[in-house]
C-alpha cells in the first residue's frame, strides 16, 4: 500500500472522507436533539436484543439452574474485576514530574535518525493506549518504521497538588521532553505524533516552537472543534451560550478542583450506550472463550480505569478550544503569544476515523487548510472504524499507521533498508 502526498488523495482502503456539514452555529441544539433521539433508539434496540438473548439462554438452561448461577457469577466477576492497565513493550522511564512522565522506547538504538515524540490522548484514561498490547502498539509501529529513537509522554492523573496546572505547564513539559529526545543526537528537531487531545497539544507546541518540529502527525485530533457533527462540540456551545462556564465549573468543584475522570468516562458511555450494552452481552456469549475474555478484560482494564484532569487546564480548554475554537481561527494565546497555524510549514500527516463520532475526520483535516505546508507534503488518510480504533485497533495499526510512519521516516534520515528491519 502506498501513500500519496496529495491533499485530496485516495489510497487503497483509506479514503479521504468528504467534509461533513458544520453544526449550525446559531442552533447546535437542533443537532443535539437529533443525536439524543438516535442514541435512545440504538440503546433501546441493544437492550431489547440483549434481553432476548439473556432470556433465551436462561430458558435453554432451565433444566440446569446451577449453570445459570455459575455463568452469572463468572460474568459479574469479569465485569467488576478491573485491574490497573499496563504498558506492553519493554522501555524505561527517563524522568517524571507531577503532571507527566517521559518513557523511552529507544531500546539502546543509536541510529542517526530524527527522534519521534508521541503525545497520547488526555481524556481521563491512561496513556498506555499507545502501547496497548504486544500486537496493538503505536510505539512498536513507529520503531518498525525505522524511527528507533522513540519516546512518549505519559500523562499523570491530576491531584490536589496539580489541580492548577495550566496549558503553559503542559507546553513546558513537552519542551522538556523534546530536549531529552534530542540530547546527544546532533539533531535540532523532532517528529511529533499527537493522538486526540495530544494532537491539539502537539499543534499548540509546534506553533510556539515551529523551529523544533521536523514533522507533525495528528490522529483523531480535533483541530477545528466546530467542524462536522459531534455531540461534544454541540453540547459545549449550547451549555456555554445558556449557562456560561457554570456546568463545567460545577463538575470541577465536585472533583475538588479537578475534572473527575469518571465524569469523562460517563460522558463517553452516554454517547454510545448501545456499544456498552452490546459489549457486556457479547461477554456473556463468549464466557467459555478464553481469547475473547482476555480481549474484553484488556480493553475494560484500560477503558474503566480513569484519572482526573487538572481543573484549571480543563476549564481553559472548554473556553478556548471546545467553545471558542480559537486554535483554528488564529485567536489562541499561550504564554502571552498569539498563535498562528500559518507559522507551520513542516510535513503534515493527518489520520481520521470514518465512523469517529468523537472527532470526525473533517476536524482533523481542516489543519491542512490552516498551515503553510506545501500541498505535496500533506498526507491525509481515513481509516475504517471509530475513535479509539485509530490508536489501538488492529486494522489501523496494521494498515494505516505503517505507511504514514514510513513517510515520516523518509523525512527523518531513515533509509529503506533501515525501515524494513
Amino acid at each position: 500500500m502506498t501513500v500519496t502526498s496529495d491533499r485530496s488523495a485516495v489510497t487503497d482502503g483509506a479514503t479521504e472522507a468528504p467534509d461533513a456539514p458544520a453544526i449550525d452555529p446559531v442552533d447546535p441544539a437542533a443537532y443535539l436533539r437529533t443525536f439524543r433521539g438516535e442514541t435512545l433508539r440504538k440503546a433501546t434496540t441493544a437492550l431489547v436484543e440483549g434481553g432476548a438473548y439473556v432470556t433465551t439462554r436462561a430458558l435453554a438452561q432451565a433444566a440446569t439452574p446451577h449453570r445459570t448461577v455459575y455463568d452469572a457469577v463468572r460474568w459479574w466477576g469479569h465485569v467488576l474485576g478491573r485491574r490497573r492497565p499496563t504498558w506492553s513493550t519493554e522501555h524505561r522511564i527517563v524522568w517524571e514530574t507531577p503532571i507527566a512522565r517521559l518513557r523511552d522506547f529507544t531500546d539502546g538504538a543509536t541510529d542517526d535518525v530524527v527522534p519521534t515524540l508521541v503525545l497520547p490522548p488526555q481524556a481521563g484514561h491512561d496513556s498506555c493506549i499507545v502501547d496497548f498490547q504486544p500486537t496493538q502498539s503505536q510505539m512498536q509501529v513507529i520503531r518498525k518504521a525505522g524511527l528507533t529513537r522513540a519516546f512518549t509522554l505519559d500523562w499523570v492523573g491530576a491531584t490536589q497538588a496539580t489541580k492548577g496546572t495550566t496549558i503553559e505547564d503542559y507546553v513546558a513539559v513537552v519542551d522538556r521532553a523534546v530536549d531529552t529526545a534530542l540530547e546527544g543526537t546532533g539533531h535540532t528537531t523532532v517528529n511529533l505524533v499527537g493522538d486526540c487531545q495530544g494532537g491539539w497539544l502537539s499543534t499548540i507546541y509546534a506553533c510556539v516552537h515551529p523551529e523544533r518540529v521536523n514533522t507533525l502527525t495528528l490522529a483523531g485530533a480535533p483541530i477545528d472543534f466546530h467542524a462536522g457533527d459531534t455531540a461534544i462540540g454541540a453540547s459545549s456551545r449550547v451549555m456555554t451560550r445558556r449557562y456560561g462556564k457554570i456546568p463545567y465549573r460545577t463538575m470541577v468543584a465536585m472533583g475538588r478542583g479537578n475534572m473527575p475522570g469518571q465524569f469523562v468516562l460517563n460522558g463517553f458511555i452516554a454517547m454510545s450506550p448501545d456499544a456498552e450494552i452490546a459489549k457486556h452481552v457479547d461477554l456473556l456469549r463468549h464466557l467459555d472463550d478464553p481469547a475473547a475474555i482476555a480481549r474484553y478484560q484488556a480493553f475494560e482494564d484500560w477503558f474503566k480505569h480513569t484519572q482526573d484532569v487538572p481543573g484549571t487546564f480543563y476549564l481553559w480548554l472548554v473556553e478556548h478550544l471546545f467553545s471558542g475554537n480559537e486554535l483554528i481561527e488564529g485567536r489562541l494565546e499561550v504564554g502571552g503569544k498569539r498563535l498562528s497555524m500559518a507559522d507551520l510549514s513542516c510535513p503534515l500527516f493527518l489520520l481520521g476515523g470514518a465512523t469517529d463520532h468523537i472527532t470526525p475526520p473533517v476536524q482533523v483535516f481542516r489543519a491542512a487548510d490552516a498551515v503553510s505546508t506545501p500541498a505535496d507534503q500533506v498526507w491525509k488518510r481515513t481509516a475504517p472504524g471509530g475513535h479509539l480504533g485509530l490508536f489501538m485497533g488492529n486494522q489501523a495499526l496494521r494498515e494505516e499507521w505503517p505507511p504514514l510512519m514510513a513517510e515520516v521516516a523518509r523525512y527523518s534520515g531513515v533509509t529503506g533498508e533501515e525501515a524494513s528491519d
